[in-house]
């Protein structure tokens, strides 16, 4: 409120000397609470309110723009009514129904495109979506959009036109209206916003910003302070918020696991255990049991997210046995799967049909 107070007083200033024409009039407000255009803060502003090309990388390998909703697309051979955000896990599970690498996305054009400022440009064939596509930076190579932190809206801002000394309030609410009114600033105006305001980082923690300085200070300490996801596939860390607690619920409370994957330095062992089944206990014993045979061993889970590990210990049946890493808990039409890995060569998928 401090800021608007400022702009009644600059406003009221200029119409009780508008009558006195003979004068010089200077404005003089300090500089962390205006809004320049071309400034510093300006451009940070927009580096982070662009729109964000990756979260469709799984579709398009693009980062500098992504796809309108709805569209189409056939991912092997299976056609997908892409309407929200959400579908993209829906072609990550058709993807992953494959193990071979052999996968492929066909989009169905035309197709609308929207690009880092927003625009929206209309692209008819494969030939005109390539001329975009390489365009755009590659996998994981910096580009100047910035992930890592976010505005809370809503929030308010005001301009005062010193040659008509008219103030307008506006009330801003996502990244696409504050990116175009930054674009729109008028050397002339004199911009601020209502401060405080909140901005969000990317451990979901939120700072308050009093003025334009701290708000720079912020942005700029933001940058490259997360992992940005500009790779091409969807939800790599597909982990990032797994616990404990949840993988012990899931295997505990489904039973009857079955080995829907297994290698081992490379080599596929996916058929040796057909007909077995394992199951979990809060205990921390697990029971393979295949024909009238039945072998124990021990599992445990620590850690979180990216780096959750589970150890699995069955002698019977050394092929099993590692201290994996929870690499994704995917739920899939009616299959619930858990991908264990280690490296690139060892890995050990669960499948299950409960829910």
């Amino acid at each position: 409120m401090k800021l608007k107070t400022t702009l009644i007083f600059l406003i009221f200033t200029l119409i009780f000397s508008s009558c006195r024409k003979e004068e010089t009039q200077f404005i003089e407000t300090p500089e962390e609470e205006i809004l320049g255009a071309n400034s510093s803060i300006a451009t940070l502003i927009q580096r982070t309110t662009s729109n964000d090309g990756s979260l469709d990388n799984i579709v398009d390998r693009a980062n500098c723009f992504d796809i309108a909703f709805p569209y189409t697309v056939v991912v092997n051979n299976v056609e997908i009514i892409v309407t929200s955000q959400e579908d993209y896990a829906v072609i990550e599970c058709v993807l992953d129904e494959s193990d071979d690498d052999d996968n492929t996305i066909n989009i169905n054009f035309p197709i609308t495109i929207v690009l880092a400022d927003f625009s929206e440009i209309t692209i008819n064939n494969l030939s005109e979506f390539n001329s975009y596509t390489s365009g755009c930076n590659g996998e994981n190579i910096d580009d100047d959009d910035i992930e890592c932190i976010d505005f809370n809206y809503p929030i308010e801002a005001s301009i005062f036109n010193p040659s008509n000394e008219l103030l307008d309030t506006i009330i801003i609410d996502n990244d696409n209206e504050l990116y175009n009114f930054v674009e729109d600033i008028d050397e002339a105006n004199i911009v601020t916003m209502d401060f405080p305001i909140t901005v969000i980082l990317a451990d979901n923690s939120e700072i308050s910003i009093n003025n334009f300085i701290e708000l720079e200070t912020a942005i700029e300490n933001a940058t490259d302070s997360c992992d940005e996801d500009d790779d091409y596939d969807y939800n790599d860390d597909d982990c990032e918020n797994c616990t404990t607690l949840a993988v012990e619920e899931l295997l505990t409370s489904c039973s009857n696991w079955e080995v829907d994957k297994i290698e081992r330095n490379g080599i596929d062992y996916d058929d040796i255990y057909d007909g077995y089944t394992f199951n979990f206990f809060n205990n921390g014993a697990l029971s393979v049991s295949w024909n009238t045979t039945t072998v124990m061993g021990t599992w445990v889970a620590s850690g979180s997210g990216n780096n959750l590990e589970v150890l699995i210990d069955v002698p019977a049946l050394p092929l099993c046995n590692n201290n994996w890493i929870l690499h994704e808990l995917e739920n899939c039409s009616d299959e619930t799967k858990v991908d264990l890995r280690v490296g690139d060569d060892d890995r050990l998928r669960y499948e299950n049909d409960c829910d």
